[in-house]
């Protein structure tokens, strides 16, 4: 019988920040890349600007951020009930496993998405958003499990700066798929005929044709390659982590809304702890607007900036995200050394106002150049205020061994500020007809969030 690695040992740390490199190349591949230029170059070609659903109309945009939002919300339902019966049984890795294979699964399923079969493309794209936010419930539980509490911070950062690089990784390849088709065997070619009968203009424009077919292939393929990366390189961190707190208990009928009962003490017991209280307010507000500009700022580039044409879109948004996830890298680690050294609240409402900032500079950018440098500014950003919420709240928890359930609880909350982040973005882009003014309405929740943070005690 293998032995369980040490909690703080180097190799059951790595461990646990490697499943980062292996699932973030759905939230970069999927969420924020490849997924919404697909998505908007499925509508082009179909002539379409909108789609009829259960009996109604609906813009593209809307739609797929109701249909996060919807997912989000299954999540957030499911967080307490299976961490609930996870925590009694003792089997929270069994769980992962299940929301990682769900999830990598409809991310291959993506490959057959299009406008003809909406209900089940959307399905896909739903289930393989619940499978990842699923896993991360009991992935973020493990933290202080296997780490403590000095390692948190550093860890945490690890995590994601691995997550960033692994996805980079894949995403360039898949950009290389779709900008040069040809040389991954993507069939280019044009009929004979038009070679030696067309026109110069016919016979580029052919050629374009075809490139354009064959790029939008290579999107598809990439959805597949999310998939098998995602459960081939989780198999290291399954490996190694632990299963939690072995019982031999069963499940039965009371065990089923078990979780539910431990959010409601988890709830009772922030009246004893004020900070942690405080803190978990101020991230609801703040983490429902950073949310929501990550999963919407590829559909956001993709209908309001000025590209030029299909191809300097395709490359100019991929650049723009890998901007984002490089300099997330540098970010996830300066926020780290920041809050070492002024403390990490104090950390977080400086990271806030550089939020306000980049909404209002959203809603006036209209070219590329501008694009790609509010993109800098959102890595630097994005990734330091995910890892450092995220220690923040593990090193603010009380003494306990039932972490799956406070865990359970900061994720229900992160879910919940998103369904409503969503809505409302869909919502005021369904009756304005722009982004502009959704990305501008998120300033009142990173303006709310610096207050609260205000508010969190020193000591």
């Amino acid at each position: 019988m293998r032995n369980q690695l040490e909690k703080g040992s180097k190799k059951l740390l790595n461990a646990w920040a490697f499943y980062d490199w292996a699932n973030s190349v759905y939230s970069l591949v999927i969420a924020s890349a490849v997924f919404p230029i697909f998505y908007g170059a499925l509508f082009k070609k179909s002539g379409a600007e909108t789609v009829e659903i259960f009996g109604g109309v609906i813009r593209s945009t809307p739609l797929i951020s109701y249909t996060t939002a919807a997912a989000f919300l299954l999540v957030a339902f499911l967080s307490p009930l299976l961490s609930g019966i996870a925590d009694y049984a003792g089997n929270k890795k069994n769980f992962m496993k299940f929301f990682c294979y769900l999830g990598a699964l409809s991310c291959i399923g993506l490959y057959w998405f299009n406008l003809e079969h909406i209900y089940s493309s959307l399905l896909f794209y739903f289930f393989g958003l619940v499978g990842f936010w699923g896993s991360l419930v009991f992935y973020n539980s493990y933290l202080p499990d296997v780490a403590h509490k000095e390692q948190q911070d550093a860890i945490s950062a690890k995590g994601y700066s691995l997550g960033y690089i692994g996805s980079v990784v894949l995403l360039i390849f898949n950009l290389a798929m779709v900008m040069f088709p040809s040389l991954f065997g993507f069939d280019i070619s044009i009929s004979e005929y038009l070679l030696a009968n067309g026109s110069e203009a016919e016979i580029l424009e052919a050629l374009q044709t075809a490139k354009n077919a064959a790029s939008f292939e290579a999107m598809k393929i990439s959805f597949i390659t999310v998939g098998v990366w995602w459960v081939a390189f989780s198999q290291y961190s399954f490996y190694h982590l632990p299963k939690g707190n072995i019982n031999k208990n069963k499940i039965t009928k009371d065990v089923l809304f078990n979780g539910f009962k431990e959010l409601k003490t988890v709830y009772h017991s922030l009246t004893q702890n004020l900070k942690l209280k405080r803190f978990l307010l101020a991230f609801f507000v703040y983490s429902m607007a950073v949310q929501t500009v990550m999963l919407v700022a590829t559909y956001f580039g993709e209908q309001e900036i000025a590209w030029g044409d299909d191809d300097a879109k395709t490359l100019g948004l991929i650049v723009s995200i890998l901007i984002i996830q490089v300099i997330a890298i540098l970010g996830a680690f300066l926020t780290s050394r920041s809050s070492r050294r002024f403390g990490n609240i104090n950390t977080l409402i400086v990271i806030n106002v550089i939020w306000v900032v980049l909404c209002v500079a959203a809603f006036f950018i209209t070219e590329p150049i501008q694009f790609y440098a509010t993109a800098g500014f959102v890595g630097l950003v994005m990734g330091g205020i995910q890892s450092l919420s995220r220690s923040t709240y593990s090193k603010f928890l009380p003494e306990t061994n039932d972490t799956t359930s406070y865990f359970s609880f900061y994720d229900v909350a992160e879910k919940i500020g998103i369904v409503i982040g969503m809505l409302l973005y869909g919502f005021i882009d369904q009756i304005t007809g722009s982004m502009r003014n959704s990305i501008l309405f998120l300033v009142i929740f990173f303006i709310a969030g610096v207050i609260l943070l205000l508010r969190v005690p020193k000591k």
